[in-house]
Formats: C-alpha cells, sequence, structure tokens
C-alpha cells in the first residue's frame, strides 16, 4: 500500500530514511524475541517449582512451563503490522517493478493499488495456510510424550 500512495517512493529516493526504517525493521524482531526469551524465563521457575518433590524412579520430571495462553487478536494483528511496515524492501519492490505494468493514461494511484491489492489477498491466504498447519503441529508438539522423549535423548532434566 505504501507504494501506491507513496511512502515507498520517497523511501528510495532518502538513504537516511531508507536505513532508518531497515535498523528500525531489524531490531523489531530482535525485541519480539526478546519478550518471548522473557516471557519464557519468567515462567521457567514457576514449572520448576510446580514439579515438587517425591519423583518417581521411572526418571526426572520433565519441566513443563507454564503454557501461554493465546496471543490477543489485536495485539497480534499489531505486531504484524508494525513487522510489516517496518520492511521496506516490499514497498520499493512495487516501485521498482509496478511502472512497467501501469496502463498509460490512467490513475497511478488505482493502477498500483490492484496489484498491491491482489498480492495481499495471496499473503494472506498464505499466511492463513501457515498459521492453520502451525496450530496442528503445536498441538501434536505439546503431547507429553513428544515433549519427554526429545528431553530423556538430549539428557535433559
Amino acid at each position: 500500500m505504501a507504494a501506491a500512495f507513496g511512502p515507498a517512493a520517497a523511501l528510495q529516493r532518502r538513504d537516511a530514511a531508507f536505513t532508518a526504517v531497515r535498523l528500525v525493521g531489524a531490531a523489531y524482531p530482535v525485541l519480539l524475541g526478546g519478550q518471548a526469551l522473557w516471557a519464557h524465563r519468567r515462567s521457567a521457575p514457576a514449572a520448576a517449582s510446580d514439579r515438587g518433590a517425591g519423583a518417581d524412579d521411572a526418571g526426572p520430571a520433565v519441566p513443563m512451563p507454564a503454557e501461554a495462553g493465546p496471543l490477543a487478536p489485536v495485539r497480534a494483528f499489531r505486531q504484524g503490522l508494525l513487522s510489516c511496515l517496518l520492511n521496506p524492501e516490499v514497498g520499493l519492490f512495487f516501485v521498482a517493478v509496478g511502472p512497467q505494468f501501469l496502463p498509460e493514461g490512467h490513475s497511478v494511484l488505482g493502477g498500483t493499488l490492484l496489484p498491491v491489492a491482489v498480492d495481499a489477498l495471496i499473503a494472506a491466504g498464505w499466511l492463513l495456510l501457515v498459521v492453520g498447519c502451525a496450530g496442528r503441529v503445536l498441538r501434536r508438539l505439546r503431547r507429553p510424550r513428544v515433549r519427554r522423549n526429545p528431553e530423556r535423548a538430549t539428557g535433559g532434566c
């Protein structure tokens, strides 16, 4: 969408602005990863205290960190939107490739919005497929037997 309204073209012309967006865009996933690690670190001591004493001789109990609830839809949307907006390469792609597909004498805005909308629909379909498959895989990976076997194989506690 930024390609249609001009900010992507402005970023292409202003090297400092493009570099700033790239740096902030690189730092944002690091921030999200740090938040995820911090949340896991906070939940690990609680999971360890829940194990308690009196483990049987069948082996050590597998620490099960407290399961984080699902991300609120508004927060998930905000994180995804920020991640996309801080990725200037997509907008620059449309600025670089798009003009050759624009019809002569027609509105540049309208001619640019159509390919962007098609791309957004394809991306949304793909991401919905990824989310659906990831949810199924995650449910299988959270089963106690699946979690216990890698711990045993790697010597984990």
